[in-house]
């Protein structure tokens, strides 16, 4: 019999713990079931188990957010992030049927939550580290980034109803990570950046000494803290993303408040353009990797152009606000939009090559120089995209800039 007490206060949970919670508070399972159980997060915050019934092959996702993140003790975090994420997934799942997992249940004691197990999926990152195509992925993606941003805008919801979304979704904690390592950290000499030694004098010269450059990203912080446009995953990267070949499914909104819609779209692009910058440095059969390439700027530049095609659509079919429908003010919006999707693109390939968090695209290229030539590409994309962000309007501007810098 269980002797473990999950309703009197929270503990950080082991692999068997997770066993037990399963049988015991989500009743998930048969009384015979044959539970075995894998950690498998690899995320820098949160603790996921797997547990599974050997013999039917059920299983369920429990998802346990602890006091500070696992990628350093330095970021001391509020497990309200948890209920964060399962109040968005709700949401979302709402707004975008079917590409989110279902939640359910959260538990307010052990800061946990428990979810559909996407298993027969892959995580969109490691199936681009294997140089894999999804032919569906940018349709799917702007689906629900239409679905989720522009319906929780004040152009179709009640503004005070709006008003109490911000509320609930302030998430202070895990603004204050992005406000550092995306918009801060990484355009000055931070003693927390971690930056290949390859890589350091061109960061500098090209970034940290341009005042210019350094000003608009001084712009962009602000107005990440004080635009709340709409209800924004906070960190859609590739890592945040399950695919398969006819499915897509978005995770771990845990970073989720009310913020520029661009943020979101923005991640998705950036993360596109590491995965063509890793095809372009390891793919050695040119046929293959000319292929790969294409797929990728296909995809690039479809996320951007599908999204305006599909916002445009739902912003004449949704929108309720009166001075919405003036005559102009859609191409205004929307413009906006595009402009802070470039800018975040370039915050976003910039910082995971400077700052703190990594990705597997960049720093799984054994072959030094070229390492150093694909973060250099990356920086260079990085600041042409903000300071000509007013410009980046379709897809094709996007692929122009990536061949003005690739190799």
């Amino acid at each position: 019999m269980s002797n473990t007490d999950f309703t009197k206060e929270y503990f950080s949970m082991k692999e068997e713990h997770a066993i037990e919670y399963a049988k015991t508070v989500l009743k998930f399972f048969d009384e015979s079931a044959e539970l075995n159980c894998k950690e498998i997060g690899d995320g820098n915050l949160n603790y996921v188990f797997k547990v599974f019934d050997e013999k039917s092959g059920k299983s369920v996702i429990i998802k346990q957010a602890g006091p500070v993140a696992r990628i350093s003790d330095e970021f001391k975090l509020s497990p309200d992030r948890n209920r964060i994420e399962s109040e968005i997934l709700k949401i979302q799942g709402t707004l975008a049927p079917g590409l989110v997992p279902e939640v359910y249940k959260y538990d307010s004691i052990m800061n946990c939550c428990s979810m559909e197990d996407l298993s027969d999926h892959t995580i969109l990152r490691t199936a681009l580290l294997e140089h894999k195509e999804f032919p569906l992925l940018a349709d799917h993606i702007t689906t629900f980034l239409v679905n989720t941003l522009l319906l929780t805008t004040d152009v179709v919801m009640e503004h005070k109803e709006k008003k109490e979304l911000v509320k609930t979704f302030i998430n202070p904690e895990l603004c204050e990570i992005s406000e550092d390592l995306v918009y801060t950290e990484p355009f000055y000499d931070c003693e927390r950046n971690d930056i290949f030694e390859a890589t350091k004098a061109f960061a500098k010269e090209l970034l940290w000494d341009d005042k210019k450059f350094i000003l608009e990203t001084a712009k962009l912080k602000f107005e990440f803290m004080t635009n709340a446009q709409c209800l924004i995953h906070g960190d859609l990267h590739s890592g945040s993303i399950f695919v398969a070949e006819n499915s897509t499914k978005v995770i771990d909104p845990e970073f989720a408040f009310y913020g520029p819609a661009g943020y979101d779209i923005g991640n998705v692009v950036a993360h596109c353009i590491f995965a063509l910058a890793n095809g372009n440095a390891t793919i050695t059969e040119e046929k293959e990797k000319k292929e790969y390439i294409s797929w990728l700027e296909e995809t690039i530049a479809n996320v951007i152009d599908m999204f305006k095609e599909k916002f445009n659509k739902v912003w004449e079919e949704k929108a309720t606000e009166r001075v919405a429908k003036y005559e102009g003010f859609k191409e205004y919006y929307l413009n906006g939009v595009l402009r802070d999707t470039a800018a975040v693109t370039g915050l976003e390939l910039a910082r995971r090559i400077i700052g703190l968090a990594h990705v597997k695209d960049i720093t799984s290229i054994q072959d030094e120089t070229k390492r150093a030539e694909a973060e250099k590409f990356c920086l260079n994309v990085a600041k042409e995209l903000i300071m000509n962000r007013e410009n980046m309007l379709e897809g094709k501007n996007y692929l122009e800039l990536i061949e003005a810098f690739k190799k």
